[in-house]
């Protein structure tokens, strides 16, 4: 998530409880409004990505069973967002974890939203999210991490994640065969077409010499 950084610098922070100045909240309701993809930063493990729906200040995001898998989250993360016209990185914050109790007023207000943003739901999701997943407010606050002109000098390259997909025991198809398997195949033709010819030359001598009359031998 790597973009090439403008040559303006960041200001300086206004205030502790916002997330820097003026120009930078801007960017942030910008980026978080422009982009239903972040991806949070958690200590000790790795970075997940999340869809997220943006709400007066806060990224709200579910998680759990029949939704996106997020670990639990500590009581501080960092917010990685990208840019929507490059894709590259473009912010990145702080921001406390409030998980939101179901039934609250601010669960309720959270899964409407979340639920309208939902792709391809097939039943009722408030009453599973309620049941079995948790609804959390991710508030950044204080002046981003990163930002324009300020981006550490990493590349934040990361190791695949370990997962449990495999297609060792079932392959998928490919149009004329994988490509070792191509080879072994043409070898084979190679060798059968080799034989055929042998053979047509074996019968071509086995005719000359009876035409001549003479004893006929296996070659």
């Amino acid at each position: 998530m790597t973009e090439q950084s403008p040559s303006e610098t960041p200001e300086t922070p206004e205030s502790p409880a916002s997330p820097g100045s003026a120009g930078a909240a801007a960017l942030l309701g910008e980026a978080m409004t422009k982009s239903g993809l972040l991806w949070i930063d958690v200590p000790d493990d790795r970075t997940w990505p999340a869809w997220h729906v943006w709400d007066e200040g806060a990224a709200l995001v579910v998680s759990g069973p029949g939704e996106q898998p997020l670990p639990w989250l500590p009581p501080e993360v960092r917010l990685v967002l990208r840019s929507k016209d490059t894709g590259g990185r473009l912010l990145t914050v702080r921001a406390h974890t409030n998980v939101l109790e179901p039934g609250s007023p601010q669960w309720e207000r959270a899964t409407e939203l979340l639920r309208a943003s939902r792709l391809n739901a097939v039943d009722d999701c408030l009453t599973r999210w309620a049941a079995e997943c948790t609804v959390s407010a991710l508030v950044p606050f204080d002046s981003p991490v990163e930002s324009p002109g300020a981006y550490a000098a990493g590349d934040h390259r990361r190791p695949p994640a370990r997962t449990t997909a495999t297609t060792t025991s079932w392959r998928p198809w490919h149009l004329g065969g994988r490509g070792e398997e191509r080879v072994v195949r043409r070898a084979l033709h190679r060798e059968e077409k080799a034989a055929r010819k042998a053979a047509k030359e074996r019968a071509k001598m086995r005719k000359k010499r009876r035409r001549r009359g003479g004893r006929w031998t296996e070659l």
